[in-house]
């Protein structure tokens, strides 16, 4: 057995261990779907998948609950796969490695996947027990949702039967989650004009090290945006060495449209001396080390030499990137009116790659209104018209409003007070929940939102408070044994 098996609540950590097990990336995680539903089949309930991938389970209620309002779990399948520098995992077929290092349980150089497997894994704990009180209950784990929530979009409809969805994606303790923001890609593409590479020398300007994280819920905290980053030293060199000229033959930064980018390169081509190219990236480190010295500590900032290519993008279009990705709106754009300390509209370039006549940005637009939403997406079509660049957008999401009254709103505040010995505070959060589509699809679904603290999700750096897991477990089944009696 191993050491995360050991864990209290055993059965959780039992079930989050087999699913670390399996590899569950976005796109991927099929494997782990079928490996539910033929245990779930097993074990004598109702399994199925629908269309778009998404597993429901049934299993019928405990003695005495018969009679009491029918409940769905919610969590998703897959996750988000992010590794360290230098890591050689490989998310579609290496397992997530977990270890203990205090009150917290971390994985090896990767993303932990807490995000949602520790609710998942909930949600199949409590199909597997015998002794835990809950009315007749349906588990709901749907597809990709880091990728665009496509299992939420896809879900088939008059599917569930239940009257009350609880969903395990909260990501902090105490805290109770009653709405959150909407969503949209934007994808804005630079067309490129290609020019044979006629420069003496190649470099490479390499950004690593950023904390990166969660695209909503940390855009707010001024983590650096490694994509910005790249972009600014490159106009600012422009700027300053106006007579220096060069031509960019790649540049690339990111991985997943969600995280904040922890990295970014863009290779150079030049005749210029080279020693001018070095001292611009040390000056421009020491500025960064200055004005980054406490949310961003580890970072590097390198410059290295690189075999040339055979073409490289004409000096022209490599000016006028540089100054589209300079200018690309990123990070908070308004704080919410209604709610304190709660972002209303935010945006976060997530992923930029180069292809094959064209550089793609991918951006995630959050907002709590759609309002929102259209101001961002007017700001990056004027820009795209004023750079010779197109963006297009693509699924969209709503968020989720908050209800002026839910009855399962009011019992979870209840018995978390009581589990915890103080208030919890109800919350929006800043991300997106699938709450929002599913309300869509069953507006009737009284929700709620509610889980353990994970720190740093969709980074490296994931960890998830074992204490915390024990509090949620506690909540989650006192909530189950207390749902009220169905309407007469």
């Amino acid at each position: 057995m191993s050491e995360i098996q050991q864990l209290n609540p055993t059965s959780l950590w039992k079930w989050f261990d087999q699913i670390c097990a399996i590899p569950h990336p976005s796109y991927q995680e099929n494997e782990l779907a079928e490996f539910i539903v033929n245990w779930a089949k097993g074990k004598g309930f109702y399994a199925e998948r629908d269309e778009a991938g998404n597993v429901l389970i049934r299993k019928p209620a405990t003695k005495g609950m018969e009679n009491r309002k029918k409940v769905a779990l919610q969590a998703h399948l897959d996750m988000v796969p992010q590794a360290n520098e230098g890591s050689h995992h490989n998310f579609a077929t290496d397992p997530i490695l977990p270890y203990i290092d205090g009150e917290w349980v971390h994985a090896t150089n990767t993303t932990l996947g807490a995000d949602n497997g520790i609710g998942m894994a909930s949600t199949l704990a409590i199909l597997d027990s015998d002794d835990i009180a809950h009315p007749d209950l349906e588990v709901l784990l749907t597809m990709t949702e880091e990728r665009g929530m496509e299992g939420a979009l896809g879900l088939r409809a008059n599917w569930l039967q239940s009257e009350i969805m609880i969903n395990t994606d909260t990501e902090e303790n105490g805290e109770i989650y009653v709405g959150c923001a909407g969503g949209e890609n934007a994808n804005v593409t630079f067309p490129i004009q290609y020019e044979n590479n006629t420069f003496t020398h190649s470099y490479q300007v390499v950004l690593k090290g950023l904390r990166g994280g969660h695209s909503g819920c940390d855009i707010h905290t001024g983590r650096a945006n490694a994509i910005k980053v790249l972009a600014r030293f490159l106009a600012e060199f422009s700027q300053n060495q106006p007579h220096f000229t060069f031509a960019l033959s790649d540049i690339r930064g990111g991985s997943v449209r969600n995280a904040i980018p922890r990295e970014a390169f863009a290779t150079l081509a030049f005749d210029g001396d080279v020693a001018t190219l070095k001292s611009a990236v040390e000056n421009f480190n020491g500025l960064l080390k200055t004005e980054l010295a406490l949310i961003e500590p580890n970072f590097t900032l390198t410059l290295q030499a690189t075999e040339k290519a055979a073409q490289t993008f004409s000096v022209a279009d490599s000016q006028r990137l540089i100054h589209l990705l300079n200018v690309l709106p990123n990070g908070v754009i308004r704080n919410s009116d209604v709610l304190d300390n709660v972002v209303e509209t935010s945006l976060s370039v997530g992923v930029l790659k180069t292809e094959e006549a064209q550089v793609k940005a991918t951006i995630l637009v959050r907002s709590l209104i759609e309002s929102g939403k259209d101001y961002v997406a007017a700001m990056l079509k004027s820009l795209a018209a004023l750079s010779g660049a197109n963006v297009e957008f693509a699924g969209n999401y709503p968020g989720w409003e908050p209800q002026a009254h839910s009855e399962i709103v009011d019992l979870t505040h209840k018995i978390y007070a009581e589990v915890l010995g103080y208030e919890p505070a109800i919350k929006v959060i800043h991300a997106g929940l699938e709450c929002g589509l599913l309300k869509k699809i069953y507006p009737n679904m009284d929700m709620v939102s509610i889980g353990p603290t994970i720190k740093n999700a969709h980074s490296p750096d994931e960890k998830v408070h074992i204490p915390a897991v024990q509090i949620y477990w506690s909540l989650i089944t006192k909530l189950l044994a207390e749902i009220p009696v169905k309407n007469a």
